[in-house]
């Protein structure tokens, strides 16, 4: 049957662009301010800029943070991708024990897991700091990782487990036949299998951790090991007039995440559908 081109297509397009205009609109504002003089952005704050002022950019990448943006941004990369490495290495494997083995044990930790979702990890906030502090982990960049690998478990956990149900064993029982072990099997196996959902894990707990303010402003403020957001957040008390400054460093700060998130899109939907599948 051919496609038919209809009124209620072009009304369904029209729609869809609408949409997508409505959501440049930010991007726009964000590239047109930071590119104007300080006089521009209050006289033509919705027009585009007469010339391109690239001096923000320079002004934002010196003086944000205690140690420069360059510093704050390599925090923050740290931070998300040592986060992530543990988050995909510990998570995959957790679930896919969880996955395999059928038993009141497995279905009770999968509802403690699931729990971890619904709870909010304020409520155990100062006990957290308290320990943290008394183990010597708080201003670290290494206690971050492991607050946010565990923080981010839960998760994980879930978008793994619910896409290995779907996954057929006989890929698994042909290895065992061949005379793999079960750590060959999983490795060689079963996690190639999961790069979908692997993208996907990577994606959302990658984001989270790059735009979480509240976590590093308790644990890492006043420090040298500030991340983006948090020098951001000091960055814009000293240059509150100067909002062409401002809109630098946030753009900036969006750009390494934004072209992670570019490669990794298609990933991130396919492995979120498969994980919901399951």
């Amino acid at each position: 049957m051919l496609f038919r081109y209809t009124h209620r297509t072009v009304a369904r397009e029209f729609v869809l662009i609408a949409t997508a205009l409505v959501f440049c609109i930010p991007l726009y504002l964000l590239l047109t301010m930071s590119l104007k003089t300080t006089s521009e952005v209050y006289t033509a704050p919705l027009s585009l800029p007469k010339s391109l002022n690239f001096s923000s950019y320079s002004n934002a990448w010196k003086n944000a943070g205690p140690s420069g943006m360059g510093h704050a941004l390599f925090v923050s990369a740290t931070m998300t991708v040592g986060s992530v490495v543990c988050l995909i290495a510990i998570g995959s494997l957790t679930a896919y024990t969880l996955a395999r083995r059928t038993g009141r044990m497995s279905t009770f930790l999968y509802l403690l897991f699931l729990i971890g979702i619904i709870l909010p990890f304020q409520l155990g906030m100062i006990p957290l700091y308290v320990v943290m502090r008394d183990v010597g982990l708080t201003g670290t960049v290494f206690g971050m990782i492991v607050l946010y690998t565990g923080m981010l478990m839960p998760l994980t956990v879930f978008l793994y487990t619910g896409f290995i149900r779907v996954l057929p064993r006989a890929y698994e029982e042909a290895a065992q036949v061949d005379g793999a072990n079960l750590r060959r099997t999983y490795t060689r196996v079963v996690f190639p299998l999961l790069r979908p959902v692997t993208g996907t894990v990577a994606v959302l707990t990658g984001i989270i951790i790059w735009n979480d303010f509240f976590l590093p402003l308790v644990f890492l403020s006043g420090t040298n090991n500030e991340p983006i957001p948090v020098a951001l957040y000091s960055f814009v008390g000293n240059y509150v007039s100067q909002w062409n400054v401002i809109f630098a460093a946030v753009a900036i700060s969006v750009l390494p995440i934004l072209i992670f998130y570019l490669f990794a899109q298609r990933e991130l939907i396919r492995g979120f559908a498969g994980g919901i599948r399951g």
